[in-house]
């Protein structure tokens, strides 16, 4: 089970729908594991190793079909490296498959994912905002791979997911590290801006990132794995092999479409020039020109297969509709990406909602209403804790208050909305640092309420966290890879019962 709470999500409230949405975000977040999936890529048999996945492999790839390795005649030695949240269990199956013939290798994970390991290295790392960890596990990284002196009857496999462009972070001399942490912190806490923002300047001031640590791998074979699905379109619409070889921004072992002049633009137009500190402007300006990214004529040149392991027919979108379907909701899906606030999302779907539960239009109850992609939070100068998610299921409560029918839900597959931190006591003794999201429902706002909770504050501070535990409607799940957010809206042909 991915929800730990889910027995107090559903003792009060309209308890008959909160059981209703529990099930339905447990469905979609347990599909959200790569384990089987790879096992289903990777095989190994009479010392041979077979790569094979026609439903994995990225549209338009120069290279397709099987990719045979014979360990007794082309490869010496075998290794592997992971770095994302929740990886952990891509890393078991990579090690279940491989047992004794894997070399060595490294796991980068977000702090709080539980994985060990006897033949790598597993270190954690701070995310969304890297901290002093990232730093001295790339530092690690790149001295690993350096002694090893790979060569091409090396085989290399990788996996790479959501939260890599913080653990992956390791700054030139140049750059103090409290200046990486400081960029993050105005574009994307700060001002919002989505992470194809962020990387565009961030990957101009990395020595890993923009597909250099592919370059250190180099002139070993290579096998990249990415837990998202590559026949998706991404942030700029493309996709497939051509897409992600020539619109990359955060698939740091793919190339890489950044350059210092686009880093600087993106700073001047979103009106954080100013605000970033003068060593990262310097280095954009000087020193980034002499370390390009990697570009996609250089990486074509390298012995590489990549491959999605996330297919969308795979992905959690199906089994929650399929999910809501069965337990008797008709699902309408309503969006699959949007780079919008969290708050404006909430409201703006519990209107949907509220029209749907008094007019019949422009669905009829019973339904579900499904929604994915990445929300955002613009903090400014606010130090509260939540998360996206969360504060789009509260601001929906606002204007569902009252409602018997209607019950949102929101979480964060990986299981870690936001950062998170010790936003309260009994949470942080339980074992739940971070929530993953939130449950909310006609009588959340009034329990907030009686509470003596003013919801203006708890939204202008950006401070769900505590807010959404103190009243029993915070999400405590256990980690795993992010496939973006799972949002549901559920609207009842009849009245629950109000309970608590």
């Amino acid at each position: 089970m991915r929800i730990c709470n889910a027995e107090r999500l559903c003792n009060h409230g309209n308890q008959e729908g909160r059981r209703h949405m529990a099930q339905i975000l447990e469905a979609g977040m347990a599909v959200c594991d790569p384990y089987q999936n790879i096992k289903d890529l990777i095989s190994l048999q009479d010392s041979v190793i077979q790569v094979v996945n026609p439903d994995f492999e990225p549209i338009g790839s120069p290279r397709t079909g099987v990719c045979t390795y014979h360990l007794d005649k082309e490869i010496d030695r075998v290794f592997f490296f992971a770095i994302g949240k929740g990886l952990q269990r891509a890393a078991q199956a990579v090690e279940e498959i491989l047992g004794d013939v894997l070399t060595g290798g490294m796991v980068l994970l977000k702090h709080g994912d539980v994985y060990s390991s006897s033949r790598i290295k597993v270190l954690h790392g701070g995310h969304p905002i890297p901290d002093e960890h990232c730093v001295k596990n790339c530092k690690q990284l790149v001295a690993y791979l350096k002694s090893l002196q790979l060569t091409a009857r090396d085989l290399v496999f990788t996996v790479v997911g959501n939260g890599v462009s913080s653990l992956l972070t390791l700054p030139p001399e140049e750059i103090p590290f409290a200046d990486i942490q400081a960029v993050t912190q105005v574009v994307q806490i700060e001002k919002g801006l989505p992470t194809q923002v962020l990387n565009q300047i961030r990957n101009q001031v990395d020595l890993l990132k923009g597909g250099r640590i592919t370059r250190l791998i180099h002139p070993a074979k290579m096998v990249h794995m990415f837990t998202i699905d590559l026949n998706e379109p991404n942030a700029y619409g493309v996709c497939g092999y051509e897409g992600h070889t020539t619109h990359n921004f955060w698939l740091h072992t793919l190339p890489d479409m950044s350059t210092p002049k686009i880093a600087v633009d993106f700073l001047k137009k979103n009106e954080c020039f100013d605000l970033v500190p003068k060593t990262i402007v310097d280095y954009l300006y000087g020193p980034a020109k002499e370390h390009p990214v990697l570009e996609k004529a250089e990486f074509e040149m390298m012995d590489c297969r990549i491959f999605g392991v996330m297919p969308t027919k795979h992905n959690f979108l199906p089994v929650v509709m399929k999910k809501a379907e069965k337990l008797g909701y008709t699902p309408h899906f309503l969006m699959r990406r949007t780079f919008v606030e969290a708050a404006c999302t909430g409201e703006l779907l519990s209107r949907i909602a509220l029209n749907v539960q008094n007019e019949s239009m422009p669905f009829t109850a019973p339904c579900a209403l499904v929604l994915t992609g990445e929300m955002l939070v613009s903090v400014e100068k606010a130090s509260g804790i939540g998360g996206r998610n969360q504060e789009c299921a509260l601001a929906a409560a606002t204007v569902i208050a009252g409602s018997k029918r209607i019950v949102v839900g929101a979480v964060d597959t990986d299981g870690t909305d936001g950062p998170g931190g010790r936003f309260h006591e009994e949470a942080w003794a339980q074992g739940c640092h971070c929530l993953a999201g939130a449950i909310v429902d006609g009588s959340t706002i009034p329990a907030l309420s009686r509470h003596g909770v003013d919801i203006r504050d708890v939204l202008r501070e950006h401070a769900t966290s505590h807010a959404l535990w103190e009243i029993g409607d915070g999400v405590h799940a256990t980690q795993s890879i992010s496939v973006q957010d799972i949002v549901v809206l559920l609207i009842m042909d009849h009245d629950g019962e109000i309970t608590g």
